[in-house]
């Protein structure tokens, strides 16, 4: 199978559990692709971890979950040494980040420190424990939810740590007919049982490199950075997107490309990922707050015209 065809197959795999929510699951499948971290901001119980648990099927990634409160501590992520008697040595314990996709449920009820200790394993593909570094299994990602701010026992994630993040999005309610036809297959059984595996983890990073070779024009280049650039002179945004971004909204154009079946991004393919990649890195200022005044990336969309390509 091609590149499309793969990733057609591993979203119909992973709809066998989640129903009624195909662009969410499209968007999923590109940052993994592009390999990125994904957050979800939404209220409990719409399908995050069901989500997770079928891509961990379909993709053959080795899953761990943790349910974050205030007491869950730095080195039941990262891992700690122990002594061995036997041994005379000290021995690492690998903590729950030592996987292919870690699962941070509801990661802003976490302390700062529990959260931060999630950035080195995000950014850099390995943790340290009393000075030793050990590499996290690859491929890895993780898929972090947050409940919306202002939720009980909730606190605002660092920029620092918003910015790893690839993309930012939301489940949602299903629709009422997607609900009903969620709550007939639960009748039949769990539905996740049904979903089968498409990739191995050859097969992951094997796919991963076709999405890095999807050809990026210069022009499509210059439109990802005035984009980019855009949010940093708006008057509306206090804090525009990093460098980081333009990275990342490269990385998920290319992706989205492959997905639909083409070697080369096209203006439509960057427009297609902009929002998710962007909006959460930007900080409004009080006014745009206040009014609501500020379109969000629909409107930078519409202020940065797009190359004509062909």
């Amino acid at each position: 199978m091609n590149g499309n065809q793969q990733a057609m197959e591993i979203l119909a795999q992973v709809k066998k559990a989640v129903v009624g929510k195909d662009d969410i699951l499209a968007k999923v499948l590109l940052a993994i692709l592009a390999r990125g971290h994904i957050l979800l901001e939404d209220i409990p119980g719409v399908g995050k971890t069901t989500m997770a648990l079928a891509f961990s099927k379909a993709l053959s990634l080795r899953y761990n979950r943790v349910q974050f409160t205030p007491d869950v501590m730095p080195s039941d992520i990262t891992g700690f040494s122990i002594y061995n008697k036997a041994t005379g040595a000290m021995e690492y314990q690998p903590g729950a980040v030592l996987c292919n996709l870690f699962l941070a449920d509801e990661l802003n009820r976490a302390t700062s420190r529990t959260q931060s200790a999630l950035l080195e394993a995000m950014e850099e593909g390995q943790v340290t424990v009393d000075g030793v570094s050990h590499p996290v299994p690859q491929p890895f990602l993780v898929i972090a939810t947050q409940n919306p701010a202002g939720a009980s026992g909730t606190q605002l994630l660092p920029d620092s740590q918003m910015d790893r993040f690839m993309v930012r999005l939301s489940i949602g309610y299903p629709a009422p007919a997607d609900e009903l036809d969620m709550v007939r297959r639960k009748q039949g059984g769990n539905p996740l049982d049904q979903v089968e595996r498409v990739l191995d983890l050859d097969g992951l990073s094997a796919l991963r490199d076709m999405a890095d070779r999807v050809y990026v024009s210069d022009q499509i280049l210059d439109y990802i950075i005035r984009l980019v650039n855009a949010t940093r002179h708006h008057p509306m945004i206090v804090q525009g997107a990093s460098p980081r971004a333009s990275l990342a909204l490269t990385a998920m154009a290319k992706a989205a490309a492959l997905v639909l079946g083409r070697d080369y991004v096209n203006p439509e393919d960057v427009s297609l990922v902009f929002a998710d990649v962007v909006s959460h890195r930007l900080i409004l200022s009080p006014r745009a707050e206040a009014s609501g005044a500020f379109g969000g990336a629909a409107e930078l969309l519409g202020q940065v015209p797009p190359p004509k390509i062909g």
